[in-house]
């Protein structure tokens, strides 16, 4: 009897144990995996014919196809901070790109070298909350490796005292306008790679041959930034496996400039032939292959996702690992990209005015795809509307974390798990940018005004149900859907702290 009980108290014990690991399962890990400037149709799962990104589509047979994702604005610093604090840009502390050029020459590449009191852009506030801060406080290790963008060197507003634990990359938009820099910033300290200083924006040497390799030698150099900040985000989840931990991987590409591994230009110049070299009239370092070039880019950040995804199963960590890939905005129509050619913002209206920098669908619905083992249907998709605002509540609702009150976004962490969904109201953009903008989605309406700073208050009125391209504003026929519109831009904008980014236009002092 003695044993017998010995036995049935070694068993409850035993279950005990078991239900108490199970209930302290570790955290997922969260991957947020931010690629630069990528269009809507330069992906495969989304479109794209001419690119080839079969980690990107493997990813998206995995888990969760979004057709209907917004970035928080349609260029880089405001879609960072947006996605970081939760705010749209009528709340939001930074809503465009500010160089903070109260500072001196900040254009100066030289000048930004030997000071980097020079460097970066204007930093977000101390008390800031952000998504590294809060999953902190769940045990989290936290990692920026990529483009920061929200605070200079030596400010309040660098990666390591705005809640990452670690950071590799650059610290400055401007920065990287050259993907062979001479330095980046590992946490708060410069580190010199072997590169020498070529300041961007050059053009080709007015007595060079366009047709001759050689004419583009200085462009292309040692150190390549992706690879280098590709290491460290590998190391990062290899030192951290036993943790749960929070990788934000803010890929400078395909930002421009045209720059990518010479093994990977050479495959699709074979395939895409003889094309017209790049000379760098419009901006950015000159190419001679921009098409193969700019595939390249892209099939190298898909190649980058792979390698992330291969690591997490070769660490055994994959099952318990979200991984969310996005783009922080619409693509770029300069610089030598062929916007026709790879139909980058298909089925959205394409080129200058119609994505990047501009509210229109093109600059600011992006592909978005989530992948979590045992928890997201593989190959399912959805049409929920959402924002880079709801990133945050949504990676706390995962966590079991409650977000601060002042956010706007709202969770979508129960469409990922296939259940019932609250669904906004509307979603807001504005930005203090490009002659002055602002936008509202209401279910199938889009509404949007633009050129503000001339004066223009009217409000175009797009169907997006049947007019995805946004080419006939129906505004004179729907006049409710207006004027509800025209209270929402009253309603969500409130005047920004920084002078820079107020619309007089709006009332703002």
């Amino acid at each position: 009897m003695k044993r017998t009980i010995q036995f049935l108290g070694a068993f409850i014990w035993l279950f005990s144990m078991t239900v108490c690991v199970h209930s302290q399962q570790k955290p997922p890990n969260i991957i947020y995996f931010l690629a630069d400037d990528l269009g809507y149709g330069e992906v495969g799962a989304y479109g794209q014919k001419k690119i080839k990104t079969p980690n990107i589509d493997a990813l998206t047979a995995s888990g969760m196809k979004f057709t209907q994702h917004y970035s928080g604005a349609p260029v880089c610093a405001p879609a960072r901070y947006i996605l970081l604090t939760g705010k749209h840009a009528g709340h939001a502390y930074i809503r465009g790109n500010d160089e903070w050029a109260a500072r001196g020459d900040v254009w100066d590449y030289k000048k930004m070298f030997a000071d980097p009191n020079l460097e970066g852009q204007r930093p977000i506030p101390e008390e800031t909350v952000t998504l590294a801060e809060l999953l902190k406080t769940k045990g989290y290790t936290t990692g920026i490796f990529g483009k920061w963008g929200l605070g200079a060197p030596n400010t309040e507003g660098v990666p390591n005292r705005q809640g990452f634990d670690e950071f590799y990359g650059y610290n400055c938009q401007r920065q990287a306008h050259n993907l062979y820099p001479a330095h980046l910033w590992e946490n708060e300290a410069k580190i010199r790679l072997r590169n020498p200083l070529v300041p961007p924006h050059q053009k080709l040497d007015s007595l060079a041959d366009p047709n001759q390799g050689a004419a583009y030698s200085k462009f292309s150099q040692e150190d390549y930034a992706p690879e280098l900040i590709h290491e460290k985000a590998l190391a990062f989840m290899e030192d951290h496996q036993e943790e749960p931990f929070f990788l934000y991987y803010a890929s400078p590409l395909p930002h421009l400039p045209l720059q990518a591994p010479k093994e990977l230009v050479e495959a699709y110049r074979q395939e895409f032939g003889e094309e017209e070299p790049y000379t760098g009239d419009k901006g950015y370092f000159p190419n001679q292959h921009p098409k193969a070039t700019y595939a390249a880019m892209i099939a190298y950040l898909d190649r980058q996702l792979g390698e992330l995804v291969a690591k997490l199963k070769a660490l055994g960590i994959y099952d318990n690992t979200l991984i969310i890939f996005t783009s922080d905005n619409g693509p770029t129509y300069t610089g030598g990209v062929d916007y026709e050619f790879f139909e980058s913002s298909k089925p959205f209206g394409n080129g200058h005015g119609k994505t990047k920098g501009f509210v229109y669908e093109g600059g600011i619905c992006v592909p978005m795809v989530a992948s979590w083992p045992g928890h997201i249907k593989p190959g399912s998709s959805t049409d929920h509307i959402s924002a880079f605002y709801d990133v945050l509540p949504t990676l706390c609702d995962v966590v079991n974390i409650t977000p601060p009150k002042d956010v706007d976004g709202l969770s979508f962490k129960p469409v990922l798990l296939g259940g019932p969904q609250p669904q906004h109201d509307f979603l807001y953009w504005e930005f203090p940018s490009y002659n002055g903008q602002q936008a509202v989605r209401i279910g199938q309406w889009k509404g949007i005004r633009k050129n503000i700073f001339d004066g223009n208050m009217k409000v175009e009125l797009y169907n997006l149900e049947t007019d995805i391209g946004e080419t006939v504003n129906v505004a004179d026929q729907h006049p409710e859907i207006v004027s509800q519109i025209e209270a929402i831009m009253r309603q969500e904008h409130v005047p920004a702290i920084n002078k820079k980014f107020r619309f007089t236009e709006l009332g703002d002092k």
